[in-house]
């Protein structure tokens, strides 16, 4: 007679058991290998199969075992394990499979320890270290830039380190921003569907990588590079300033005395006391004319070089300082250093097919003739100086040797004042003696040129601005007004000994361009 029931339950059944049947297989059947892990002095689980009668003992696990984020591996135990236990379930995840197998998963950047009791054996205790995955990041740099065969990527903690050769200071960053892309915040999930025979050791777990964990990975670019570029900027500083002045104005003063009293009369609207002219002047009365006209013209012209290491920041000045003093809190007066002269900073990257990144800041500093008030805490009155400033800042990119005009200005000023008295002053031919007329013109013309070039070190033989200086001998300087000789014989030998090997007049000082 059969049984309705177990008519009713034989197909779900057979079923489920053909699912668990062909769940165990998979995991029966799952390589024991730690995937994604690098290869240290430490010895790893040896790749094997987990089917049949070849497994991977305990014992060749070693004192050390390395797992990647998010991958898992299986491990097999010879003898029947009883307990484990797992010194934080944060690191890693061990779940027990079998009586005599393993599951581990790598959860998060750290290091803990797993600890292994089994029958007629004592607990083992193995290290487990969960790093990113390294092999996967160096693969991925060495695709992107397939001419860097050097970078070698290795695990540290929370970090990952580039260590190795490459070309360029633009191939290092490059290597660094793609490990950074690995080593960015990321948010996943992972699930753990895991089945042993017709229990659930871990249905739907999720495993998420906080900011605790992953997001604190960072990269440490130990990467050299295999020839040093350097960079030498030729900056040219080229101003013109031209000016114009013409005034023209009268002063006259009368005065008269009667007894105590003074009668007087005055008219004084000049702007300065040169160019004066001074007639009729008898005791308290006179007439002073101002007729003045100043042409001026200024040149400028600085060209400082610099040398930097490609990456690297450099800066130059060729001036002096000056000491300001400063107000400061209950009447205590500071000085503040202030800088001026010929000065340029920049910062050179050498990218490929030889173009060459600048960021550069020249700068023209030079004191002024005028100032401002300054009172002390004595009540005692300074002039400060002020400055006349040219600067510029910007970012730009040539090829070597080419020249870039990164700033100009054009500045042409006009200024024009009368000065008079009200009513005398607008009188036909006579009112010229109570006004006074100036008119000035400023003009300028600035312009900052770049030039950088790609040098290396000269030989040791090279020629010093010194070298071809001779000082004139008593003749010369007396009676000839020279300030460098003919080489004369009167003139004392050098005492320092010269070089053995001498470069030719004629050889190029400073860097040898390439």
């Amino acid at each position: 007679m059969k049984n309705p029931l177990r008519n009713s339950l034989s197909a779900p059944l057979w079923v489920a058991m053909a699912a668990t049947l062909v769940a165990t297989t998979a995991l029966a059947q799952a390589p024991a290998v730690i995937k994604g892990t690098t290869a240290t002095k430490t010895p790893t689980v040896a790749a094997a199969p987990m089917a049949g009668n070849v497994g991977t003992d305990l014992s060749t696990v070693g004192p050390s075992l390395n797992l990647t984020i998010g991958k898992s591996t299986m491990m097999r135990v010879p003898s029947a394990i009883t307990r484990i236990s797992v010194g934080n379930p944060t690191v890693a995840d061990v779940t027990l499979i079998s009586t005599t197998e393993l599951y581990l998963l790598g959860k998060t950047y750290g290091s803990t320890n797993l600890i292994i009791w089994r029958k007629g054996a004592g607990p083992t205790a193995v290290d487990v270290n969960v790093n990113i995955d390294v092999a996967r990041m160096e693969a991925k740099i060495h695709e992107l830039l397939p001419g860097e065969k050097g970078i070698t990527v290795r695990p540290a903690a929370d970090s990952v380190i580039l260590t190795g050769m490459v070309s360029s200071a633009v191939k290092a960053k490059a290597a660094e921003d793609i490990a950074n892309a690995f080593v960015r915040d990321v948010n996943k999930s992972l699930v753990l569907p895991i089945v042993a025979g017709e229990d659930k050791v871990a249905s739907g777990t999720k495993l998420q990588m906080s900011s605790s964990g992953a997001a604190s990975a960072k990269v440490v670019n130990l990467l050299q590079i295999a020839e040093a570029q350097q960079v030498m900027l030729e900056v040219t500083v080229a101003e013109v300033s031209k000016t114009l002045m013409d005034k023209m104005g009268a002063k006259f003063s009368a005065k008269q005395t009667n007894g105590s009293w003074v009668f007087g009369i005055g008219s004084d609207l000049l702007s300065g006391g040169a160019g004066l002219l001074s007639a009729l002047k008898n005791g308290t009365n006179g007439i002073s004319i101002d007729l003045e006209k100043n042409d001026g013209l200024i040149k400028i012209l600085a060209e400082p070089n610099l040398v930097a290491i490609s990456g690297q920041e450099a800066s130059f000045l060729a001036g002096g300082k000056i000491f300001i003093p400063v107000s400061g809190e209950n009447g205590k007066v500071t000085l503040e250093e202030r800088e001026y002269g010929v000065g340029v900073k920049f910062t050179p990257t050498v990218l490929e097919g030889g173009r060459i990144h600048l960021k550069v800041a020249p700068e023209v500093s030079e004191l002024s003739q005028t100032g401002s008030a300054f009172t002390t805490v004595n009540d005692q009155t300074a002039i400060l100086p002020s400055f006349t400033t040219r600067r510029a800042q910007t970012s730009v990119q040539l090829m070597d040797g080419q020249s870039l005009a990164i700033a100009g200005l054009i500045k042409n000023n006009v200024k024009q004042a009368v000065d008079r008295v009200p009513g005398l002053g607008e009188v036909p031919v006579l009112g010229a003696l109570f006004r006074s007329n100036e008119f000035q013109g400023d003009r300028t013309e600035l312009m900052f040129v770049i030039t950088p070039r790609l040098i290396k070190p000269l030989d040791p033989n090279y020629i010093l601005p010194t070298d071809s200086f001779t000082p004139p001998n008593r003749s010369e300087f007396y009676f000839g007004n020279k300030l460098e000789g003919s080489g004369h014989e009167d003139i004392p030998a050098d005492p320092r000994t010269a070089p053995a090997n001498v470069a030719p007049i004629n050889a190029t000082g400073g860097m040898e361009v390439k």
